[in-house]
């Protein structure tokens, strides 16, 4: 039997707008005013975690000005999902400083592949980027080295994009 002093209670908007930070609320308040309307949505999700979303046109904008204003030292994570009507990167980068991950999501139109690398901003997006580029065709303009990471590079196709089909054996 499972203890009441165990159990996660769930937290609603007024205990989370006690627990959040100023920190987090700063830059609710601050990235609209200095990204624009590229930055389509943004909101605090639970203390220590702000989610967004920007057009992929100001994502390199929106990498350095978290990383020189905001301290966000380390990105954790890029990944690529595929959609039926696009493509989306979600970035994780994080302010230890600030105990904040924020989680960014940039829709990638399927007939315009492009979006500016950020290894430039955080080294370790490297690889990130280079696995996005080989499973699912998504091409970082500025990537130092953006080749294969996984599949040989005279492979022709994109394995985990939801068109991809296997070739039937005879």
């Amino acid at each position: 039997m499972e203890s009441s002093s165990n159990r996660v209670e769930p937290v609603g908007k007024k205990e989370l707008s006690q627990l959040v930070s100023g920190f987090e609320r700063k830059l609710e308040r601050e990235l609209p005013l200095s990204i624009g309307p590229d930055l389509t949505e943004i909101a605090v999700k639970r203390e220590g975690l702000v989610s967004a979303r920007c057009n992929k046109e100001s994502i390199l904008k929106l990498a350095r000005l978290l990383r020189d204003k905001y301290g966000f030292e380390h990105l954790s994570l890029i990944s690529a999902v595929d959609w039926r009507d696009r493509f989306e990167l979600v970035y994780h980068v994080r302010s230890y400083a600030n105990y904040c991950m924020m989680e960014i999501k940039v829709p990638v139109p399927k007939d315009d592949l492009e979006v500016y690398s950020v290894t430039s901003i955080w080294k370790g997006a490297n690889w990130h980027e280079r696995e996005a580029y080989d499973m699912m065709g998504i091409v970082f303009k500025g990537h130092p080295d953006l080749r294969r990471i996984l599949l040989p590079e005279d492979v022709k196709y994109f394995p985990l994009r939801k068109d991809f089909q296997l070739a039937e054996e005879d």
